[in-house]
């Protein structure tokens, strides 16, 4: 093992947290984000840059970022409320952004080691666990992601046998897009990270595909 880390979206709350957890457990961990770095996840020429210009192999790969609706703007509650643009830049950042990460991840992964892809996604993103409808966008843009991770760990798997990919909801966590909402149980960013990482620690590359939550228990899709 390298014990190596990459964490996408490392200054975002849970982000930073992660790299935080990361590093207390004796990872060398490399961080990228918007803030720190100008990285874009939604611009494919700043994706490709920034991952070709890393140095792998890293055992451990956190794709951490996300939007719950664009600046200024909030879930849909309604058909009526749909704004194409603003769904357009939803599923960019959460479900575009990460398959153009993916797209040049393997070349990173170690070919024999073990290794684990965790994409933060959310559990909204699950169909068959859909009963309260609204969050058009965000719903759709994690649903999406959720196929792009699934898929990619098939393909990663023909060369990487011992790869670990997969979909991680890490519960509600409390930022300022989450304050107006108030009906979930919310954890602190350090507590949701430290989640993430428990999970991450319990997977196998039989696990490679799924969808997890913070205590690792399959979520539907």
């Amino acid at each position: 093992m390298s014990n190596r880390a990459l964490v996408i979206g490392a200054s975002g709350g849970i982000g930073a947290a992660l790299c935080a957890h990361l590093s207390e457990r004796g990872s060398t961990v490399t961080r990228l984000s918007r803030a720190a770095d100008g990285f874009d996840i939604t611009d494919p020429s700043r994706v490709r840059a920034a991952m070709d210009g890393l140095e792998g192999p890293f055992d451990t790969v956190l794709i951490a970022s996300g939007i719950l609706a664009p600046e200024g703007k909030r879930p849909e509650k309604a058909l009526s409320e749909i704004d194409a643009a603003s769904m357009a830049r939803v599923l960019a950042v959460n479900a575009i952004g990460p398959a153009l990460v993916l797209r040049h991840l393997p070349q990173l992964l170690p070919t024999k080691d073990r290794s684990v892809v965790g994409v933060l996604t959310a559990r909204v993103g699950s169909i068959g666990d859909n009963r309260l409808g609204g969050w058009y966008s965000y719903r759709a843009a994690k649903a999406a992601a959720n196929q792009i991770v699934h898929t990619a760990s098939i393909e990663i798997a023909r060369k990487r046998k011992n790869a670990v990919v997969v979909a991680l909801h890490p519960g509600t966590v409390q930022t300022p897009f989450t304050e107006d909402y108030p009906t979930h149980r919310k954890v602190s960013a350090d507590e949701a990270a430290s989640n993430i990482v428990s999970v991450l620690d319990q997977l196998t590359p039989e696990d490679s595909g799924g969808f997890f939550d913070w205590e690792g228990k399959p979520v539907p899709w």
